[in-house]
């Protein structure tokens, strides 16, 4: 029998008001508030914090305040990456973001999700998707990243799109929906 931890990160439905995963989500909310709470300079004790609340970081992880995410420990992020202001990740599902990655302000990383039958939806259940970023990848300003969505590698995404499918690697992708418009040619 699985948990509803399990049952979450494997994309099956599960019981949110599970005992164990609401204490996960007040350890998360309350490492969240010591990190947003730290000094700019105090970069050993932001390191410190971020890898006892997220599945996987580098010493080379920056984010500013204000940070906010469900569990934390969903979320693995590969050697050098940047996030900036206001930056938001429903991880309930796993997200993975490769090096080099560039997350603008105020961008929402999403894997949970609600049935669209509203009988369902009213039930104490949801189930998520995993979200995988790949390597350098930059992610415009207020740009929102749907349950799902893979992105692949060197991808850049502008201010305010709306990734709703797969990205292929090397493209610059804009919208809501996001599309593709134009590739990336190497120098």
């Amino acid at each position: 029998m699985m948990t509803e931890f399990e049952k979450m990160i494997h994309g099956e439905v599960y019981c949110p008001l599970d005992p164990d995963l609401q204490g996960m989500q007040r350890k998360a909310r309350k490492l969240t508030k010591e990190y947003n709470a730290t000094e700019p300079e105090d970069f050993p004790n932001r390191i410190r914090i971020l890898k006892e609340l997220l599945g996987s970081c580098s010493d080379m992880t920056f984010i500013e305040p204000d940070f906010k995410c469900d569990f934390g420990r969903n979320i693995y992020l590969e050697g050098r990456a940047i996030l900036n202001f206001d930056v938001l990740m429903l991880d309930s599902a796993p997200i993975r973001i490769g090096e080099g990655a560039f997350i603008g302000p105020r961008v929402c990383i999403y894997t949970a999700c609600h049935d669209i039958d509203p009988v369902e939806r009213n039930k104490p259940q949801c189930f998520a998707k995993p979200v995988t970023i790949g390597k350098n990848v930059w992610i415009g300003g207020s740009a929102v990243i749907l349950p799902g969505v893979t992105i692949g590698d060197n991808v850049v995404i502008g201010a305010g799109a709306v990734v709703t499918k797969d990205i292929p690697d090397n493209v610059v992708v804009g919208g809501n929906p996001a599309k593709i418009l134009r590739t990336i040619e190497e120098r």
